[in-house]
């Protein structure tokens, strides 16, 4: 299924209202572009997955610009986290925990490639701040960037000069006040979002996105459909989709979306079957709002969001590296997946680097 510029939504008016929270919200054209980017996303990321040519789509916006897959876990950089990071290395939760957040902290995959080709395992028992900083101060000195532009990272106020050094600190105060077991321990996920929104430089959003891939590993066991924290870009994808009567009901829509998602692709006789069966989860539905938000500045510039921006920047570029697709052995969706042989860590203990299989 693809969309193409002149049939990319039907009218609306069969979806008059939705009502949520006692409020009655009448949803604009881009209600009905959701789901169907939502279907020819997920086709494409199924086309490319099976080795299908290009092109993947019809499409000329999804064509010309970079969105991301409908699943946040099967994006390149989660794939990589889920894969590399997670699941590979020894796995005691507390240095789970800690591979994690460095990882997510920068989120740039070369970042990550450069400690690990310089230290060996990352683990928290071998961390060194002074051996970690030099590392990162002579890539930035050479002119490479250390951070992601997906995400908007402020520095914690820890009382360091650089940005990065501030995040190591900020991995150091976490640690030594037992984070891991607080997130392991919390009653809830809205709990353990708690616990990592204390801490700081870390915002609701980030706090959020964190905790989301802390629950890939094996460590914590929430279910995606149990907590949700709209970001900004979602937001004004809301607004979008519902117009201005949604403000303040955006956790509550994506619910909505969430619980609904059948009614709708069936209503709009689209095709989709989810990620090898698993309907959209909260945080899935969340990106899709960021996601439409984005597509709709091009295929309906007409509807106004909260940022007010007007065009997409990122333009769509090929990778050429194949796509993984290995999910949290939990969620029951792979097969068996060999082990890999193990590694020596910089003081020359072996490190199991097998995925583990499901």
């Amino acid at each position: 299924m693809t969309l193409s510029a002149n049939a990319q939504v039907i009218d609306s008016s069969e979806l008059r209202v939705v009502r949520i929270a006692g409020r009655a919200l009448h949803p604009t054209r881009v209600f009905d572009t959701y789901w169907r980017f939502a279907a020819a996303r997920h086709q494409i990321y199924e086309d490319r997955l099976t080795g299908h040519a290009p092109p993947w789509t019809g499409d000329p916006i999804l064509a010309a610009h970079r969105f991301t897959n409908c699943y946040r876990a099967a994006d390149r950089v989660s794939q990589f986290l889920i894969t590399r990071v997670c699941y590979r290395g020894y796995q005691g939760w507390e240095e789970v925990f800690f591979r994690t957040l460095l990882f997510k902290i920068f989120n740039r995959v070369s970042t990550w490639q450069m400690l690990t080709s310089r230290l060996g395992a990352i683990t928290w028992a071998g961390y060194d701040f002074a051996g970690y900083d030099k590392i990162l101060a002579e890539a930035l000195a050479a002119g490479e960037r250390l951070y992601s532009a997906a995400y908007i990272v402020p520095p914690p106020p820890l009382g360091e000069v650089r940005k990065h050094r501030n995040h190591l600190r900020l991995l150091e105060l976490m640690m030594g006040d037992r984070a891991p077991d607080k997130v392991a321990g919390a009653g809830s996920m809205a709990a353990a979002f708690h616990v990592l929104a204390s801490y700081p430089g870390i915002g609701p959003f980030l706090a959020y996105q964190y905790l989301i891939d802390l629950n890939y590993a094996t460590g914590l066991g929430f279910s995606e459909m149990e907590f949700i924290v709209p970001g900004p870009g979602a937001r004004d994808g809301i607004r979008k989709c519902f117009g201005r009567g949604a403000d303040g009901l955006e956790a509550e829509l994506i619910r909505y979306m969430a619980d609904t998602q059948e009614q709708h692709f069936a209503r709009l006789g689209l095709r989709f079957a989810g990620l090898r069966g698993r309907p959209l989860q909260l945080i899935d539905c969340q990106n899709l709002f960021c996601e439409v938000d984005k597509y709709a500045r091009a295929a309906h510039p007409e509807v106004a969001g909260i940022s007010g921006r007007t065009r997409i920047k990122q333009v769509y570029r090929h990778d050429v590296a194949p796509l993984t697709a290995w999910f949290p052995p939990k969620w029951g969706l792979n097969g068996a997946v060999p082990p890999a042989p193990q590694v020596r860590g910089r003081r020359g203990h072996a490190v199991q680097a097998a995925l583990f299989s499901s």
